[in-house]
């Protein structure tokens, strides 16, 4: 799994000429769901950004359904069923799996 991290957050540093972390992860994800092309966002946006990507990427384990997309192109998701309790790390390797599988079938 790191392996396949690394070698993602590569590839986004060909793209973008600097090395990813997990939260630039979360916001490319949600700017890409979003679907409005690059543009200026403001520091609420952001958060809202990171939180589209992390439903979305947890979507793909079952926890998050799509409920909808409103007038403004922002998707909503509600939790299906109930995320495990995870330490900060393991939370945030199960974020990582889910980016690297997400890019590998929807990006690259």
């Amino acid at each position: 799994m790191e392996t396949r991290w690394f070698q993602l957050t590569q590839r986004l540093k060909g793209l973008f000429q600097k090395t990813p972390d997990l939260e630039a992860v979360l916001f490319l994800v949600g700017v890409q769901e979003l679907g409005r092309g690059k543009r200026i966002f403001s520091k609420e946006e952001k958060q809202d950004l990171m939180h589209m990507a992390t439903c979305k990427l947890l979507s793909l384990l079952g926890y998050y359904q799509l409920e909808g997309i409103d007038k403004e192109g922002w998707a909503h998701w509600k939790n299906i069923r109930p995320l495990p309790f995870l330490a900060p790390k393991e939370q945030e390797k199960l974020l990582k799996m889910c980016a690297v599988e997400y890019f590998e079938k929807e990006i690259f």
